[in-house]
């Protein structure tokens, strides 16, 4: 998420959003950069007009409807974040690049 972030800082500064401006950012922000994960962003910005999805993207969504937790929720839920971060790296790193993947459709 933080290169879709740095990416989008980049064009709300009216700054190129290339890989040098963009790994720039992210080092500043204290960033591990990936050289693949930033050629990628960039590659699959190239073709997409920024500010047209930033307008067709919803502002708000819809409020979902919640039921109160039963009793054992803050069991779950700790038991939930335990198994969370047992994922193994390369099984995040999949779905960053999925994400990131995902990331051209939901501009175009």
């Amino acid at each position: 998420m933080e290169y879709i972030y740095a990416a989008m800082l980049l064009h709300r500064a009216g700054k190129e959003v290339n890989e040098e401006n963009l790994t720039r950012v992210l080092e500043a922000a204290g960033v591990e950069v990936d050289p693949v994960r930033v050629k990628s962003l960039v590659a699959a910005l190239r073709e997409i007009d920024i500010d047209e999805a930033i307008k067709s993207t919803p502002i708000g969504m819809p409020a979902v409807a919640t039921v109160g937790a039963p009793a054992g929720a803050p069991a779950e839920e700790a038991k939930a974040a335990e198994e969370e971060e047992e994922k193994p790296e390369e099984e995040e790193k999949e779905e960053e690049e999925e994400a990131l993947a995902g990331l051209a459709s939901l501009f175009g």
